[in-house]
């Protein structure tokens, strides 16, 4: 259990005030009488270097990082954890007692888990994979999905040579094809992943006929806002089991939590419906 002394952590992002990390630790740290908070840190392009090496000297805990920082916190860490290299960028920071700064990744985790949430007995070797998208959310799910022994993955990216930049580098089960081949790629998946940004609130909805997706599949999106993408909204429509990234956000943001305030804490009903109150 964390002692009587105040722990301060947050979230590092530009922009950072969608995040919804805020509302999920505060409720962690109410709901165990903590004593402490989460913030936001609105961390401009250019200052993350300063940001970063003066959390031990303010005395914070430690903290998440989003877009756009988590490749370039990654360089500055004393310590990366193997799965966060080989990720190639950090979710999480946490400060030792000693003031090093130690990296972590936990989408992969958090990722893994949301699928188990709604699916207790999915399997990453069910049949193949097919992903959307090959930017940094992309390489966590691949490193993951390879690890719990995906046996196909097939990469879509609409430039190439960013998804076949990522199957060179992380070999195995990946298999690229070209842009126009993905609306035949999904016609006997058993996981189809949406790992861009489309469909997010203010962007154009992903271009995709999932006319020839099997019934069974199920369908992941790894945005949260909206909570339903017109993506799952057409792929529950027809039936198939859909999950949006929120479990993602929730269930990654266990590890950080627990490094910080030395309890571990559960995903409950009421937790969601407080999230469900910002959108």
């Amino acid at each position: 259990m964390m002692e009587k002394k105040f722990v301060l952590a947050g979230v590092m992002g530009w922009p950072v005030e969608q995040s919804r990390s805020p509302v999920i630790h505060n409720y962690w740290i109410k709901k165990h009488q903590l004593n402490g908070v989460y913030g936001k840190f609105a961390v401009k392009p250019g200052s993350v270097k300063d940001a970063i090496r003066g959390m031990p000297a303010l005395g914070i805990a430690g903290s998440n990082v989003t877009a756009p920082h988590k490749v370039e916190a990654m360089q500055l860490m004393d310590y990366l954890d193997p799965i966060a290299k080989k990720m190639g960028a950090i979710n999480c920071i946490v400060v030792q007692p000693d003031g090093s700064l130690h990296g972590f990744n936990n989408d992969g985790f958090g990722y893994i888990q949301s699928l188990r949430d709604v699916k207790p007995n999915w399997r990453a070797d069910e049949g193949p994979i097919t992903i959307i998208g090959s930017g940094g959310v992309s390489r966590a799910l691949l490193v993951s999905l390879i690890e719990e022994g995906a046996q196909e993955i097939r990469l879509f990216n609409r430039s190439r040579d960013k998804a076949d930049a990522l199957a060179d580098e992380f070999g195995g089960p990946i298999k690229v094809y070209n842009w126009d081949e993905r609306h035949d790629a999904v016609s006997d998946v058993a996981l189809l992943v949406n790992a861009t940004n489309q469909g997010m609130y203010n962007q154009p909805e992903l271009d995709l006929r999932l006319d020839q997706l099997p019934k069974n599949a199920l369908v992941s999106d790894t945005i949260y806002i909206p909570l339903e993408t017109p993506f799952l909204k057409q792929a529950r429509e027809r039936g198939n089991l859909t999950v949006n990234g929120l479990g993602m956000l929730l269930n990654q943001a266990i590890p950080a939590f627990k490094a910080w305030f030395g309890v571990t804490p559960e995903i409950t009903d009421e937790l969601r419906a407080e999230i469900a109150k910002t959108f």
